[in-house]
């Protein structure tokens, strides 16, 4: 079982760059594929980046080039560096957990979410 919190959110001006966290307290941290969520006003919730165990990273379109997902299991935190900030990019990111157990079981976890605003 896992709990998750984000931090580093904030305000940003177009262009600039901001750093997420993700500090994950339980057992098995490392078993995980984790990820970043994003929902802005009037929005779906939309799959932003995942990072598996062995490391391989999934992007959505929109912050492929921009965006750079990362983990380190020794400290159970999982990253989200975004750079070029654009407006486009304001909305609550959260940061997620999956285990899926082949045929018997699936574990997910949500953080509460940290608030990005890019604007000038």
């Amino acid at each position: 079982q896992l709990q998750l919190a984000e931090s580093g959110g904030g305000l940003a001006q177009p262009g600039e760059s901001l750093r997420l966290s993700c500090l994950a307290s339980g057992s098995g941290f490392s078993g995980y594929t984790m990820g970043w969520f994003r929902q802005a006003p009037g929005k779906q919730r939309e799959l932003v980046a995942t990072i598996t165990r062995g490391g391989n990273r999934d992007y959505a379109n929109s912050v492929k080039g921009r965006f750079t997902i990362s983990r380190d299991n020794d400290k159970n935190a999982a990253f989200l560096q975004m750079n070029s900030l654009q407006p486009e990019d304001t909305a609550v990111y959260f940061c997620n957990a999956v285990l899926t157990m082949s045929r018997a079981a699936r574990y997910e976890y949500w953080g509460p979410g940290t608030q990005v605003t890019v604007s000038s």
